[in-house]
């Protein structure tokens, strides 16, 4: 197994970025690694949502910025050096304040995304409906990570809090 350092500095990645661009900045590549880690600016009066991450504990450590941090209810004044466990079953929103907010999350690696029957279920893929065509999924895939919202309801990206697109109307 090949280890490949990867290395930057947050200033660096500050300079190199437009003026308005949001986003992940940075995160962690390579198939073998355990953890998953993102650098992620967030624009000034941004954030999302709250929502509940299910699957993993994150921490979040404030590079630059300011803003609010609502986990559980309660509400964290953020700035620089602000460190926070984000236990998986949280409630949590980040809302960046006028300067906008870059945080770093690190967490465990999630697994990949598999299709598999349910348990008691027959191995056999099941045939589809006849009259229902194949829901479009692209709304699920976040414009600024490309990561895949795993539930069909989800309305914020949970690797780098971007609203996702709008859902379609059924045609």
């Amino acid at each position: 197994m090949e280890h490949k350092t990867q290395t930057a500095t947050v200033a660096g990645l500050l300079a190199a970025v437009a003026e308005g661009q949001s986003g992940a900045l940075w995160r962690l590549r390579g198939d073998d690694r355990q953890l998953d880690a993102n650098l992620v600016r967030h624009l000034p009066g941004t954030g999302g949502a709250q929502y509940t991450e299910d699957e993993v504990d994150v921490m979040l450590v404030v590079v630059s910025g300011t803003g609010i941090l609502t986990l559980d209810g309660a509400q964290s004044h953020l700035s620089a050096g602000f460190l926070a466990l984000l236990p998986r079953g949280s409630a949590r929103a980040l809302l960046a304040g006028p300067k906008g907010l870059v945080v770093l999350t690190v967490h465990r690696r999630r697994r990949g995304m598999s299709i598999a029957p349910a348990a008691g279920a027959s191995a056999a893929p099941a045939a589809p409906a006849a009259s229902a065509p194949p829901e479009c999924a692209v709304h699920l895939v976040c414009v600024q990570c490309h990561r895949h919202a795993i539930e069909v309801d989800a309305r914020y990206c949970t690797g780098c809090g971007t609203r996702l697109p709008a859902r379609p109307a059924a045609g």
